[in-house]
């Protein structure tokens, strides 16, 4: 690659080519914007073998979702796709200057940050072998498949009860399995009352044959024959940019943007479960969700070269006051 990129300014760089950065790129790309689509590879959800809740794509393969994105793209010559991973973003006068993994640069307009979030898993052992095959974090990526199975959920807090009640009504058999923690006598009650079983012996390991869950093996009693599990995943920023430009973010570590995809920083726009709005509890891991977060930071970037280019007003200004 030369040591810098053949435009001399790009509208727009967006690094990241996940779902939010696909859909925002074909929509930049179908209003002529230059772009520049950096793909740093394997996205959050690789280990999954299907991508569901995705209107006409339910039960896609990521990978095959992420090629049919670049094809997609194919079709518009002002998009360009790179691979490779955008080690450093400086802050020029009117523009952003990316640098590139193993050399090179590219200059952009403004910048997308579509890096997504990657999950660390505090335990138990075992359970990194199963992620996305049969442990999961996710009801509404993976509960369906979980119908007429045997689940347990992990954990003692309020909002793994919830789950393990939502589980129950399609699951064959649910048990919580709180790993030592204590559970109020009023959840154990409600959770009983609904055929869910309680388990609250510390957990030793998740046991299975390859990605196959088998069982759940506890410091004492009998182990647990399980299909499938529901773990506590920890999700955290896939990369340092947002961090590095001062981006503002919440105490979970997302990045903050308003309701048009707008970071703190002027320029630097977010989409997908990176990022997310004051008014959210928590980042919308959702595939479709970052598809249209990114259809919509494309929208209004391009709004904003509008305005840039031809000096009229910004449309969104009263949003931001």
């Amino acid at each position: 690659m030369s040591r810098h990129m053949e435009d001399d300014m790009f509208d727009a760089v967006i690094v990241g080519a996940g779902p939010a950065g696909l859909a925002a790129a074909l929509t930049l790309g179908r209003t002529c914007r230059t772009v520049l689509l950096l793909d740093a590879g394997e996205g959050r959800n690789a280990r999954a073998a299907h991508v569901h809740n995705f209107l006409t794509r339910d039960g896609t393969p990521p990978a095959q979702l992420r090629e049919l994105g670049r094809a997609d793209l194919a079709a518009y010559p002002s998009v360009r796709v790179r691979t490779g991973t955008v080690t450093d973003v400086t802050v020029l006068e009117g523009c952003f200057r990316v640098d590139l993994e193993g050399g090179g640069t590219a200059d952009a307009r403004r910048l997308l940050l579509a890096t997504g979030l990657a999950d660390d898993l505090p335990g138990p052992r075992g359970v990194e072998a199963l992620w996305g095959r049969s442990a999961f974090h996710c009801p509404y990526c993976h509960g369906y498949e979980c119908a007429g199975r045997t689940v347990a959920v992990l954990g003692a807090a309020p909002a793994r009860v919830r789950l393990a009640l939502q589980l129950s009504r399609f699951a064959a058999d649910v048990a919580l399995c709180t790993g030592g923690e204590p559970l109020d006598p009023a959840s154990r009650a409600t959770l009983e009352t609904n055929g869910v079983t309680v388990r609250c012996e510390p957990v030793a390991h998740l046991e299975g044959a390859g990605d196959r869950l088998e069982q759940v093996v506890f410091e004492g009693g009998p182990p647990l024959a399980r299909d499938a599990v529901f773990v506590v995943n920890v999700p955290r920023q896939r990369s340092e940019l947002a961090a590095r430009l001062g981006c503002a973010s919440f105490a979970d570590g997302c990045v903050e943007i308003d309701e048009f995809a707008r970071t703190s920083v002027p320029g630097v726009y977010a989409a997908g479960d990176l990022a997310r709005r004051a008014t959210l509890p928590m980042p919308l891991a959702a595939v479709v969700a970052a598809a249209a977060g990114g259809t919509l930071a494309g929208a209004v970037i391009d709004q904003d070269l509008v305005g840039a280019d031809f000096g009229l007003p910004d449309p969104f200004a009263r949003a931001r006051s």
